[in-house]
């Protein structure tokens, strides 16, 4: 709200203050007198419509809260439950490469009792299972080659989990190269590194981004990165090959 400094009654000579000075005052004074009574005479026009907002707020906000409550926390439990087979059956394939077609064909359609990812992402997409189940569905397409399935599932993933995040923008840079399709790699990769700077991923992404780089010819991006995972990472297993690489990029 603004100020207004009232101004004195009189001037240093002690004379009145000039007549026009004081009609330009009272002319905006009341011209903020005739404001504010149209602003309450609207107010009391339009009171009806104003409280039905008030009370179309309040309800809306209700109507959020029983979402929460009541359709979506049961949704929640509910698919987790559904989808526990399918995550034993992604997880079996992860450790036993020699069982993996077939345990990931069981994560992914079911196996007859438990449903597998597809259906759980068909029922519950909206739920933290259903989401989960879009990046598990997204890794295996990924690993048996069907490039478009990945990325159109891992695109559909979202999270703020630092690792499960940039491992869902990495698995589609890897799904784009691939496809041959370099530059749309390279973004994600550049993605993934930026997502988050932990350890596990970063560094594993900026190495394949300066990687497909290169390939580009994109010497000063691919040296921009491997300078970064260089300076940040300096423990990283990757790090051994900076150097031979740098040398390339800066040449």
């Amino acid at each position: 709200m603004a100020t207004y400094k009232k101004r004195g009654t009189k001037n240093k000579s002690g004379q009145d203050n000039n007549p026009k000075q004081e009609s330009v005052t009272a002319e905006v004074f009341e011209t903020l007198d005739t404001s504010a009574g149209r602003a309450e005479a609207w107010v009391a026009r339009n009171q009806q419509y104003i409280l039905y907002s008030i009370g179309g707020i309040a309800l809306a906000v209700l109507l959020y809260l029983g979402y929460n409550n009541y359709v979506l926390a049961p949704s929640n439990e509910a698919s987790a439950n559904m989808s526990a087979q399918a995550q034993a059956y992604f997880k079996e394939g992860m450790e036993d490469p020699t069982l993996q077609d077939s345990l990931f064909n069981l994560a992914l359609e079911g196996d007859g009792t438990a449903p597998g990812f597809i259906q759980i992402i068909e029922e519950y997409g909206n739920t933290n299972a259903g989401s989960l189940a879009k990046y598990n569905a997204g890794m295996i397409f990924l690993q048996q080659g069907n490039y478009d399935q990945a990325i159109a599932y891992l695109d559909g993933f979202s999270t703020q989990d630092p690792v499960l995040g940039a491992l869902a923008l990495g698995g589609i840079g890897d799904a784009f190269a691939e496809l041959d399709q370099l530059e749309d790699a390279l973004n994600y990769y550049a993605k993934a590194a930026d997502f988050s700077d932990n350890p596990l991923t970063a560094p594993r992404f900026l190495l394949k981004g300066a990687q497909v780089a290169l390939s580009l010819n994109q010497k000063e991006k691919a040296a921009s990165m491997l300078q970064e995972l260089k300076d940040k990472h300096a423990d990283a297993p990757q790090v051994s090959t900076v150097n031979v690489l740098l040398a390339q990029a800066q040449h």
